[in-house]
């Protein structure tokens, strides 16, 4: 389906409503990606890419900074302190 729109001053546009009724993830307030190149727009509904979360690589850091140790103490006896004094 092709219709003609017009750019509007502050570059909005308002999709036609026989757009928005042929396409059901097309509602207000929808959150949608744009790709572009020279010649097109492409707009779709936005999928926020999603990295797998590496739980031990997070646990393992952790370890690794409560093992810290400076002239003060170590680094979880800061932090706890630090978070006591604001």
């Amino acid at each position: 389906m092709e219709q003609v729109i017009t750019i509007r001053q502050r570059g909005q546009i308002t999709l036609p409503k026989k757009i928005r009724e042929n396409i059901d993830w097309l509602v207000e307030n929808s959150v949608v990606g744009i790709k572009t190149s020279e010649a097109e727009i492409c707009i779709s509904p936005y999928q926020e890419s999603v990295k797998p979360i590496n739980w031990k690589n997070i646990w393992e850091k952790i370890k690794l900074s409560h093992s810290f140790k400076g002239k003060k103490g170590n680094l979880s006896q800061f932090i706890a302190k630090d978070r006591q004094t604001h």
